[in-house]
């Protein structure tokens, strides 16, 4: 079984919940209270869009990340 990559963003809410969301997966995220946790919950999430999509997996390069302020 080939081993497939993913960029996982984690983001903090504002109830200090983290968000991880996987952008090359449509629909792809979860959340948890602790960083463990949201890890073990963010593979079951992909393992499940795989399993659901089936997509056709063209890697994203990481370019980086860049915050941004609007008014």
């Amino acid at each position: 079984m080939r081993k497939n990559k993913f960029l996982v963003v984690i983001e903090k809410d504002e109830n200090d919940v983290l968000v991880a969301t996987v952008p090359a997966l449509r629909g792809c995220h979860t959340q948890a209270k602790t960083l463990p946790t949201l890890l073990e919950r963010i593979k079951e999430a992909i393992h499940l869009c795989l399993e659901v999509e089936h997509p056709k997996l063209e890697p994203l390069e990481f370019v980086g990340l860049q915050e941004i302020e609007v008014n």
